[in-house]
């Protein structure tokens, strides 16, 4: 493996290593996998759970077990199976489920927004992006539907439908010095080309042509740097919805964990039933974070199962 930026470790190889690894580790455990399979039925009994699932490659019509956990994930991305299947199954056993929507997912924009964005799609910007309180300085990516990129994805765990979005395209520059600089050694470059010293030249020609920052830096005022610096840190976009839960990484909310033994992840009111993984209202930011929380969640219940 190998370490990218802000400490994300990847597969020097496939990531089809770590599925490798894991079924090498069940193996090893003398797990069976059934594929293909649906439980379709659960009932609680003589401190058992009796399971009816559906025939499947590897799959027993019916399964006895005394300790049960459902590490089913959430609801993103249903086209690879996900499901509200763990949340069924916490209702069914008397558990709370907190209201649930997708996570670390891209914007929409209605069509006039969406007509401004669509030129650049492709482009990438480093930003600070901000909803509500939070803010995150990742980058920013345009595409054919909105916005994506890490900055995009990480604020739409905190953006409520109907609120704006800030947007500062050119974090830890400051663009009145840098207008004000162009401006006095000569004067002679255009808007446009100045601002692509600090921004993507797609973007800083096609804001220039939206705004009218036309003609060379030695015209501009005072009080037109201002505005373009205005616009520069804080370019408010007001999202319609984001791409729901066929693109979204996480699904945010989930089986209340005041139900949940943090030690454990076991039901506190059913002995022997665990719920682990993004299924819990547990949400971690990008980066791995929410895959650590899974295997930690499973490694708890594990733990706790086997006896240490």
């Amino acid at each position: 493996w190998h370490e990218k930026t802000l400490g994300q470790i990847f597969c020097d190889d496939s990531s089809q290593q770590i599925i490798q690894m894991l079924l090498d580790e069940m193996a090893a455990a003398g797990a069976e996998l059934a594929l293909r399979s649906e439980v379709t039925d659960i009932r609680h009994a003589d401190g058992a759970f009796h399971l009816s699932v559906t025939s499947g490659t590897g799959a027993p019509p019916r399964v006895r077990c005394r300790n049960l956990v459902i590490a089913s994930g959430g609801k993103s991305i249903p086209k690879m199976g996900a499901s509200g299947f763990a949340y069924r199954v916490a209702e069914q056993f008397g558990l709370a489920v907190t209201p649930t929507r997708p996570a670390l997912v891209p914007f929409t924009f209605g069509p006039d927004a969406l007509e401004w964005i669509k030129p650049l799609s492709g482009v990438a910007v480093d930003t600070r992006t901000t909803a509500g309180a939070w803010s995150f300085d990742e980058a920013v990516l345009f595409t054919h539907r909105g916005l994506s990129g890490p900055a995009a994805l990480q604020i739409s765990s905190y953006w409520q439908e109907g609120e704006e979005i800030s947007v500062h395209l050119c974090p830890g520059i400051d663009p009145v010095a840098t207008l004000k600089s162009a401006r006095q050694s000569g004067g002679r470059r255009d808007v446009a080309t100045v601002l692509a010293d600090v921004l993507p030249k797609r973007l800083a020609t096609h804001l220039a042509e939206d705004r009218g920052w036309s003609g060379n830096t030695a015209d501009l005022s005072d009080h037109r740097i201002a505005e373009i610096s205005a616009t520069l840190q804080n370019w408010r976009l007001k999202p319609t919805a984001t791409e729901g839960y066929r693109t979204a990484e996480v699904t945010l909310g989930g089986v209340d964990t005041a139900g949940l033994d943090s030690r454990t992840m076991q039901a506190r009111k059913i002995p022997g039933l665990y719920f682990i993984g993004e299924g819990v209202d547990v949400t971690g930011w990008l980066g791995g974070y929410n895959f650590q929380w899974a295997w930690s969640s499973g490694w708890a219940a594990g733990t706790a199962i086997s006896g240490g």
